[in-house]
């Protein structure tokens, strides 16, 4: 059964960016599936949000790294909606440190997250999403301005940006984009804790607009990546404001 409305699946949906973004791809017309990991409640209130402004979207816990709980992610999304169109893979955690103090165990729950998650979940993706369809991992733009304290957290993102550019190719002849949104410093919870006001004033003037981002601005980007931009692929965009 093929639906007519697009359907995405949008990881890390219960809040920051991915809340943001889901909430404008269900503006955009599409059906959306918001994946929270540990939040249900944040997850129920992103999917009221959609519902009150006119849109369609349910809620399904899935831990992204867990390859049983990803793989019943999308089969209940194909039960439910009949196919899927738009995987969004915002899931992520950040834990900041000096290489030479960093707590190894921290190093290995970001691995798992933000490495182990976006190859289980683009390995579902790559299975499932439909002709015409779109990939969109998430990366960082630390990877390219190489911030202090941010290296094995930057190290998870680099592998990000590999699997993308590689799964692009191995998608030849499908018509489905992969890409990622690598955003500059933006002002989400995630971002904004534990950072003293000099530090969020230091990086507000990284950029030539001189704020940081927001994820209206982020999801803007994912808008255009899930819709009509379908010559973009196997990219890498720095949604960063200038930030070099």
């Amino acid at each position: 059964m093929r639906t007519t409305t697009r359907v995405a699946v949008v990881t890390g949906g219960s809040g920051g960016i991915g809340r943001v973004a889901a909430e404008r791809l269900a503006a955009d017309g599409q059906t959306v599936v918001v994946s929270y990991a540990g939040n249900p409640a944040a997850a129920e209130e992103t999917v009221r949000t959609i519902g009150d402004a006119g849109g369609t979207a349910l809620a399904v816990r899935a831990d992204v790294a867990d390859e049983t709980q990803v793989t019943a992610l999308f089969d209940e999304v194909e039960e439910r909606f009949g196919g899927i169109d738009v995987v969004v893979h915002t899931a992520g955690i950040m834990l900041l440190s000096p290489l030479a103090e960093l707590d190894l165990t921290d190093f290995d729950r970001m691995h798992r997250t933000n490495v182990r998650g976006t190859f289980v979940v683009g390995q579902q993706a790559a299975r499932r999403v439909r002709s015409g369809g779109a990939i969109i991992n998430f990366s960082s733009s630390v990877t390219k301005i190489a911030l202090p304290a941010y290296t094995a957290y930057a190290a998870t993102k680099g592998a990000v940006d590999a699997m993308t550019l590689i799964l692009a190719k191995e998608l030849r002849g499908r018509d489905i984009t992969v890409n990622a949104v690598a955003p500059g410093p933006t002002a989400t919870p995630l971002f904004l804790q534990g950072k003293p006001e000099a530090v969020v004033e230091q990086l507000t003037k990284m950029t030539p607009l001189e704020r940081l981002g927001s994820p209206d601005d982020i999801a803007e980007v994912v808008s255009f990546l899930a819709g009509p931009a379908r010559w973009i692929n196997g990219q890498v965009l720095y949604a960063n404001g200038g930030v070099v």
